[in-house]
């Protein structure tokens, strides 16, 4: 909703678009200036910025095969201390998934 703001705003100007949108124009403005500015972003978001590039290259290095458990050992090995369920929740922002593998299925 902010890259759309973005790209509408020399057009329609922010609060005329904010007033159709469900957003407050200082919702939009913060996020702009995040966006702009790392060290504004809170430390959990600096982080997972931090941490989803090693996990985008994890997953990348390893042919795309890798699930969340794998990349959270690669982490791990790495010397990253990571909760497990943070990177899932990060492959899920991103839309990384491992390779499911199952049993063959036989039909008559």
């Amino acid at each position: 909703m902010i890259a759309f703001i973005e790209a509408c705003r020399a057009d329609y100007g922010v609060e005329p678009i904010c007033r159709v949108l469900p957003i407050a124009p200082s919702t939009f403005y913060q996020q702009a200036a995040i966006a702009r500015d790392l060290a504004k972003a809170s430390p959990r978001a600096r982080r997972d910025r931090e941490l989803m590039e090693h996990i985008r290259r994890i997953w990348h290095d390893n042919r795309s095969v890798y699930g969340a458990r794998k990349v959270w050992h690669s982490l791990q090995r790495e010397g990253r201390k990571v909760a497990r369920c943070t990177v899932e929740r990060l492959m899920r922002k991103m839309g990384l998934k491992g390779v499911i593998r199952g049993r063959k299925v036989i039909t008559c």
